[in-house]
């Protein structure tokens, strides 16, 4: 077709004599909305190019996960002023809404807004350049988009950056599948490894923790040791996992002559409206259930039962059998419990199982005729983790402690800013008497009771030794929300990350972030939320010392609204609280420049950086913290992972995390916490792979990437010693496979040497100790090694002879070993 130009072509200066100064450059999307912005360009307005491929430079962000995530007709101008970039775009078809972004080079995008199409005119620059509409044919097919002319180098360095990008990427997609190919002929390599013991610095104690989410079922049916599903009646087909989900969900009338349905009435609290309404006209049913995939009991164990219970008017009552059963039907356990009372009476006994069983359900079968209301019908194993009421499933919990985590991250990061401003994590809701918790729906797509609530995760972290890491939204929802809240009008009402909370409401939200910090640390006598934790069984004070605000947030001018203002007000009343601010969900890009700017603008003292990336990207970036500002925010890595294609956990990605995290120690002046994500999943309910830790209702199931989370967190140090690598073989891929930390642990004097190969090879090290006389050593050896492909691999430990403060060590071939020098007393 024709264009009508109507600016005059841009010169600009060209080395290469046959090159133009200026060309047609065209911006478009696809017509279907699922691309981001892409160019073409073209030396006569009729012939066109992809720019790159097809590359696309910005995407939108607004909305719900995924292809979701839609750019329209996107127009791109540019201000005659200062030559910068502004692309404008519909968020959907109906166009009811735009979205908008800058860039002062095509390259770098900064934030994203979002608003109606009757503010279009605020959003653009203040001198445009006019661009023309229309259509091109571009690789055969026609895109409707804008042209306007360009400087050639434009296109040129559209297409650097492209090219460097597709570069890292392959870089990134390296596999050791490949190393067939990529190391045939190699041979065993040499490495002298010198440790200048009297080069060293202090780092983070707290480099390695845990980061709990309730998703794949980690709570309910998980690390929350209640064995009933649906206790509270208070499912909801709006909790989205399952079809059929209703208040009655789990349970079942068993036997003749009796009904169950659900009622409002008086009910025990407020905040669990809802309970079982179980009519019996002929005693004989029960009403049954069968708890997260089966109940599973273990022989001479005792399990605690408790619910409340009224009898309706016109009933008397009686005794009610509560009996636990085999898959047969046959009774493994039983207790009595007499149910008369006109108001609701919490009632408890005690069961103890005669048999193994995988799979029990829970049968309650009322002696006497009548109707019988019943709420919050539980039953807990008494073997808790630390014996606690209300407690944890010990052997899951225990897998945790295992660890060694010097912090636990919690309640979770999506979950804690939930899915749209009405479904953000009310930490005051999970507090208190079980009865009276408001149930919440899980962004992942189930219900959570919140019997595992702040409180519980306060004492877990007590009971391991760890920093509790709690972690609210910085006002804002989870940036893929799509759901509407209460106050939400039109297209953009229905993304809550860009309503966000009103901010005539933030007053109140930012008192309950300040009251969390009362409830932590607050005097039991003195303080409103001190009390209410004393009242919970906890007088002495939980010594918070750090809070997350905002989890992988995008970076608009609602979040920053919203998170100065938290930020701020917890400074000012709690100066000595470490806050940690978010940027974003990649290690580049938009939210992430953006966050850093913030931060460093308010003086945020921590940031919260979260990446999962191929195994390639971990073995081509570790020099990533290298060249961090020391005097900026320090650093948690709050969630990252090694993921492969069909993200299995193997030795491959166990092995990619164990050579970064040693960048990682490296960096432990800047990098103050990591935390794998995420942590458990549970078998057949899994939202999210790969994860740490897989378990089912008998068995936990760590994952290979688990030894190496441990072996870090069981052999952590408090110094980083440096160390030099001699090689045999200089090769750059052969070098950046090959990783060692050293760091000291100050409170028992050991030294500790952590040596990765990635490799197919074996690597014969020497290994000197400079400046430092061995008294007496001794010296454990922890070796975690296999085929790439391994998922069963387990770290194993054995005695290791050091017999003065240099010695050999053959590193396996795909292997991380940690090596713990102690010194002992003279003899």
């Amino acid at each position: 077709m024709l264009w009508a130009l109507s600016v005059p072509m841009q010169a600009s200066v060209n080395e290469v004599a046959n090159e133009p100064d200026s060309v047609f450059l065209f911006s478009y999307a696809d017509r279907e909305g699922n691309s981001g912005l892409k160019f073409a360009w073209s030396p006569d307005g009729k012939s066109w190019f992809s720019v790159a491929d097809g590359y696309e430079y910005v995407k939108s962000d607004f909305g719900p996960w995924g292809r979701a995530k839609k750019m329209f007709r996107p127009q791109l101008m540019q201000s005659r002023t200062d030559g910068g970039w502004c692309c404008i775009w519909t968020l959907s078809e109906k166009g009811e809404a735009l979205g908008c972004a800058s860039s002062a080079d095509l390259l770098k995008w900064g934030r994203q807004s979002y608003f109606p199409v009757s503010e279009r005119g605020k959003h653009l620059p203040a001198d445009i350049v006019p661009a023309t509409e229309g259509k091109a044919v571009i690789g055969g097919r026609e895109e409707y988009g804008w042209m306007q002319r360009a400087p050639y180098a434009t296109i040129e360095q559209l297409i650097r950056y492209a090219e460097h990008k597709k570069f890292r990427q392959i870089q990134n997609d390296e596999r050791m599948e490949q190393d067939v190919v990529r190391f045939a002929g190699l041979k065993p390599v040499e490495a002298t490894i010198r440790v200048q013991t009297s080069q060293a610095k202090p780092i983070s104690e707290h480099l390695i923790g845990i980061f709990f989410e309730d998703i794949n079922y980690s709570a309910d049916g998980g690390l929350y040791a209640e064995l009933v599903q649906n206790r509270d009646f208070e499912y909801s087909s709006r909790d989205g996992s399952h079809q059929g989900w209703d208040n009655g969900y789990a349970w079942s009338v068993q036997g003749d002559n009796a009904t169950l349905s659900i009622a409002t009435d008086r009910p025990i609290h407020a905040n669990n409206p809802h309970y079982a309404v179980f009519d019996l006209k002929q005693p004989g049913a029960a009403l049954q259930n069968d708890g997260f995939d089966g109940i599973s009991l273990k022989k001479g164990e005792k399990y605690d039962f408790s619910f409340f219970a009224r009898v309706a008017d016109g009933s008397k009552g009686g005794k009610m059998s509560v009996r636990l059963l085999d898959q047969e039907g046959r009774e493994v356990a039983q207790a009595m419990v007499n149910v008369s009372s006109k108001e609701w009476k919490k009632q408890k006994a005690v069961l103890t199982a005669n048999a193994d069983v995988r799979a029990a359900v829970l049968a309650l079968q009322p002696q006497v005729a009548g109707t019988y209301h019943l709420d919050m019908v539980s039953l807990f194993p008494r073997n808790t983790f630390r014996g606690h009421e209300n407690g944890l499933r010990a052997d899951l919990a225990q897998t945790l402690a295992d660890l060694k985590p010097r912090f636990v991250r919690f309640p979770g990061g999506c979950v804690a800013h939930g899915d749209g401003v009405d479904n953000i994590y009310d930490w005051k809701g999970s507090i208190g008497p079980l009865e009276a918790r408001k149930p919440l729906r899980n962004l992942w797509g189930y219900h959570q009771t919140r019997g595992l609530g702040y409180f519980e995760y306060f004492r877990f972290c007590e009971d391991i030794g760890a920093e509790p890491v709690p972690v609210l939204a910085a006002g804002v929802p989870c940036q893929n929300s799509g759901t509407c809240s209460h106050h939400a009008t039109g297209e953009l009402g229905c993304n809550g990350q860009q309503g966000g909370i009103p901010m005539e409401e933030m007053g109140a939200y930012v008192q309950d972030i300040l009251d969390l910090i009362e409830y932590a640390n607050g005097d039991a006598r003195k303080t409103v939320w001190g009390k209410k934790r004393a009242e919970a069984g906890h007088p002495k004070p939980f010594n918070l010392k750090y809070i997350g605000i905002g989890n992988e947030d995008l970076i608009t001018d609602v979040f920053e609204e919203r998170f100065t203002m938290i930020y701020r007000a917890v400074k000012e009343k709690y100066p000595e609280i470490t806050v940690i601010g978010t940027v974003g969900p990649f290690y580049e890009g938009t939210d992430y420049d953006e966050g850093w700017e913030l931060a460093t603008r308010l003086g945020v003292p921590m940031v919260d950086e979260h990446y999962y990336v191929a195994p390639g990207w971990m073995i081509h970036n570790q020099d990533y913290y290298d060249g961090y500002d020391r005097t900026k925010p320090k650093v948690y890595l709050g969630e990252y992972a090694a993921h492969l294609p069909g993200r299995p956990s193997n030795i491959e990605t166990a092995l990619a995390e164990a050579l970064y995290l040693t960048t990682v120690e490296r960096n432990g002046d800047v990098v103050s916490m990591t935390s794998y994500a995420p942590l458990l999943a549970k078998e057949n309910h899994t939202q999210w792979t790969p994860d740490l830790i897989y378990f089912n209702n008998t068995e936990v199931k760590p994952t290979v990437d688990y030894y190496t989370q441990q072996m870090f967190g069981q052999n952590a140090g408090s110094e980083y010693v440096a160390s030099t690598v001699s090689l045999s073989n200089t090769q750059d891929a052969v070098r950046k496979r090959i990783g060692v930390s050293v760091v000291k642990d100050e409170i028992t004097g050991d030294y500790i040497v952590k040596l990765v190969n990635l490799l197919p090879v074996e690597v014969a090290a020497k290994v000197k100790l400079d400046d430092v006389a061995l008294v007496n050593p001794s010296a454990v050896k922890t070796v975690l090694a296999g085929n790439p492909k391994d998922k069963e691999a387990k770290s194993v430990s054995s005695v290791f002879e050091v017999a003065g403060n240099e010695f050999p060590y053959a590193m396996p071939a795909y292997s991380f070993t940690v090596i713990r020098i102690h010194q002992n007393e003279p003899q």
